[in-house]
C-alpha cells in the first residue's frame, strides 16, 4: 500500500507569501483590481442575476489571467452578492509529488489583496480521524493552482475564510475518499467548493477540443463517476481532474442535481496559435430550485 503523508495535529501560525504575483495575474493591488473587475464586466450583467441559485460548486481554470481569466469570470461572476463564509479549494500538485492529500498547515494565503485565512475549525473536522488527509505545507509552497483563484474571490465575496486542499495522488480511492468527506463535513454549511483545473494540454486545438467535449459532457451529466472512468482510461485529459471528481461527488451528496457549462475556450483563442493549446473550462453545479 503506498505510504500516506504524515498527519500534523498542530498547524503552524504561518501566512503563504504569493509564488506567482507578477507572472500569473498583476503584482500590484490597483493593477490587479482592474483587471479583475475588467474580466468580470466583460462577461456581462446576464451572469450576475441575483435570483440564479447560488452554485454548491464551480469547477475554474488556473492558468495566467491573459490566458484563461476571462473563462473564470464567468464562474466568479455567479458569487457577486453571495454571503458565503468559507471556500473549500481543491487542487492538483504541478510541483511537487507527494501521496496522500494536503490541507495547508499554515494560517493563511496572502495575495496583493490582502490574507485570506484558513478555516481552523473546518480543517480540524477534515482531519479527525483520517490517515489520506494531512495538514502540512506540501503541495503549497509553489502551487499556483490554488493562488490563482484566491484574488477573484477577494474582488467579488465581502469576506470569507478557505480551505486549500492540494492533492498529490489522484487516484480513484483517493478522490472519492475526498469527496465523502466534504460531502458528509459540509451538510449544512455556508461553503462554496472549487474544483480547480484546466483541461487538455499541448495538442493541436482540433484534438484538445475531443478530449475536452468528453470531459465537458461528464461535467453536464453531473457524473463524477463517469469523469473518473474516463480519466482513467485517457478518453479525456485534465491536470485537475481529480478535484473535479472530489468536488462533483461531494457536491452531489450535498444536493446538487445538474451542472452547466459556463464557457469553454483554448488558448489558441487567445493567442492565435492553434497548433498546441490548453483547454479551459468554468461550469457550476447547482441544487434544484
Amino acid at each position: 500500500m503506498p505510504r500516506l503523508i504524515t498527519r500534523i495535529k498542530m498547524t503552524v501560525s504561518t501566512i503563504r507569501q504569493p509564488a506567482v504575483a507578477g507572472m500569473f495575474y498583476p503584482a500590484q493591488p490597483s493593477a490587479l483590481s482592474r483587471t479583475i473587475d475588467d474580466l468580470l464586466d466583460q462577461v456581462g450583467t446576464e451572469k450576475r442575476a441575483e435570483t440564479a441559485p447560488t452554485p454548491l460548486a464551480l469547477i475554474v481554470p488556473h492558468a495566467g489571467y491573459m490566458y484563461s481569466g476571462k473563462t473564470a469570470a464567468y464562474a466568479y461572476a455567479l458569487l457577486l452578492h453571495r454571503d458565503i463564509s468559507t471556500v473549500v479549494i481543491v487542487a492538483p500538485s504541478h510541483r511537487e509529488y507527494f501521496d496522500g492529500i494536503s490541507i495547508f498547515s499554515g494560517s493563511g494565503y496572502r495575495t496583493p489583496l490582502g490574507e485570506v485565512l484558513v478555516d481552523d475549525s473546518l480543517r480540524d473536522l477534515l482531519l479527525e480521524g483520517d490517515s489520506i488527509i494531512g495538514a502540512t505545507p506540501q503541495g503549497h509552497h509553489e502551487e499556483h493552482a490554488i493562488e490563482v483563484q484566491l484574488p477573484f474571490l477577494q474582488r467579488v465575496l465581502p469576506r470569507f475564510h478557505f480551505l486549500p486542499i492540494v492533492m498529490g495522488h489522484q487516484t480513484n480511492e483517493y478522490c472519492f475518499h475526498l469527496g465523502n468527506r466534504l460531502g458528509t463535513i459540509l451538510k449544512d454549511k455556508n461553503v462554496l467548493l472549487i474544483a480547480s483545473s484546466d483541461l487538455s494540454h499541448y495538442y493541436p486545438s482540433h484534438e484538445a477540443d475531443r478530449l475536452d467535449r468528453i470531459f465537458l459532457r461528464d461535467v453536464e451529466a453531473c457524473d463524477p463517476n463517469q469523469l473518473m472512468i474516463d480519466l482513467e482510461n485517457d478518453s479525456t485529459e485534465a491536470c485537475g481532474g481529480g478535484p473535479a471528481v472530489a468536488v462533483m461527488h461531494a457536491a452531489k451528496l450535498l444536493g446538487a442535481t445538474s451542472a452547466s457549462i459556463l464557457h469553454h475556450c483554448n488558448s489558441g483563442d487567445i493567442t492565435g496559435d492553434y497548433t498546441q493549446v490548453v483547454g479551459y473550462v468554468s461550469a457550476a453545479l447547482v441544487p434544484t430550485n
